[in-house]
């Protein structure tokens, strides 16, 4: 068939989404109670790599071809493409699970990164070949991102297979691949999908400065995730250049979100509003908190407790990219209006919230190392609480509507 299987792969983003949120939810279990099966090193492997590779990588190379399907040359090209990440992200997920960092995880690892790299070719030729638009530079600068951010794999693989560790180049890999990811691929491509979507409007304005201000702060912005390392006075002027480049950044959205508010007001639905104005919030929180770590005695406070770096990590992953996403998608009609998918949503939503206020009570705490009662018991039920919700989602999100709903 030659069409984008767009129904077949709008339902794995679901299942995978779920899929990420049951390993969550075990993670969660095994800290607060007995649970000998598994290895929750093993588990955070695979949990963190499906989660990039499975959800959030699978579901913007879907939405992303989308954009161009009516225009695409090669849909069973990226059909194939898509598959063959969800394959290599399975294999993960399954390896991670047994061996943890071993010879087929690392080669299920490779192959997905190889994958992005011939869907980043030939996506490159796709908008090369069709008329120039606002969202084609997002598009581009984020596949480039995700290419970078796989070099931070690449040396993190090579000394775990080499058990040559040093802790502070490591950490450095990690950071390297964790910031390409979340501040180059995923919002930029995010980025890319909502002026695509805010470009029908006939109020729509957009003033080419924000794409060049974010992309230019991405790179210096690396430095905002190694802070701790001391740098010398020298380099610390690329993180202050960084953070006022990125508050730029966020002043032009928010210009551009205004005027097309109320088109969005007008032709959005409530839950899609609701949705996406979560995801603003989220990111305008990360970037303001991406400001505050130039402050050495801020960053070196949040970089000591694992409780805080979870809680970011989680802000980005869950409360901005995740939640975007499924509003994207309802936006788009993949998901259905039928009145338990959208209370799936919303329930899902308020599941992001209370995990990120007790993960925020949690890290406060810390600062005085105060420990709190049942935090952890807390975090399982809000895991198991977004668990259900999503799995009620997979269930209705293709239910015809009633003509009572919304």
């Amino acid at each position: 068939m030659n069409v984008i299987k767009k129904d077949l792969f709008v339902k794995m983003s679901l299942i995978n989404l779920t899929v990420v949120a049951l390993i969550g939810t075990l993670m969660r279990y095994k800290i607060g109670f007995e649970f000998p099966i598994f290895s929750q090193k093993y588990l955070l492997h695979a949990h963190s790599h499906f989660a990039f590779a499975g959800w959030v990588t699978h579901t913007l190379f879907t939405l992303m071809v989308f954009t161009v399907s009516d225009q695409i040359k090669k849909p069973k090209l990226f059909n194939r493409l898509i598959i063959a990440n969800l394959i290599c992200a399975f294999g993960m997920l399954i390896s991670f699970t047994i061996q943890g960092y071993g010879a087929v995880s690392i080669t299920f690892s490779t192959l997905s990164v190889f994958v992005g790299y011939v869907y980043t070719y030939f996506f490159y030729k796709e908008l090369n070949s069709i008329p120039s638009h606002p969202s084609s530079p997002w598009f581009k600068a984020a596949l480039l991102f995700n290419i970078l951010s796989s070099l931070g794999t690449f040396y993190l693989a090579y000394m775990m297979a080499s058990k040559n560790i040093n802790q502070s180049a490591y950490l450095g890999s990690v950071y390297f691949y964790l910031h390409f990811q979340y501040s180059g691929w995923f919002m930029f491509a995010i980025m890319g999908l909502i002026i695509h979507k805010l470009s029908a409007f006939p109020t729509f304005f957009y003033n080419p400065k924000l794409f060049y201000s974010f992309f230019t702060a991405c790179m210096p912005a690396y430095f905002l995730s190694i802070l701790w390392v001391d740098l010398p006075w020298f380099l610390f002027v690329f993180p202050v250049v960084a953070v006022v480049l990125q508050l730029y950044g966020l002043i032009l959205f928010l210009k551009m979100i205004r005027h097309s508010a109320q088109d969005m007001l007008s032709k959005w639905s409530f839950p899609v509003r609701w949705l996406l104005g979560l995801a603003l919030m989220a990111l305008i929180i990360k970037l303001l908190l991406q400001a505050g770590s130039i402050f050495p005695d801020v960053s070196k406070l949040a970089f000591g407790f694992r409780s805080i770096v979870i809680a970011y990590l989680h802000l980005v992953l869950l409360g901005f990219t995740t939640l975007f996403l499924l509003g994207y998608m309802l936006l788009e009609g993949y998901i259905s209006y039928h009145k338990k998918a959208i209370m799936a949503l919303v329930l899902f939503s308020l599941g992001v919230f209370g995990n990120e206020f007790v993960l925020m009570v949690q890290g406060v705490a810390s600062f005085g190392y105060v420990l709190i009662p049942y935090i952890n018991e807390t975090l399982f039920a809000v895991s198991l609480f977004m668990l259900f919700s999503l799995i009620g989602l997979v269930y209705f999100y293709r239910k015809i509507p009633r003509n009572d709903v919304l």
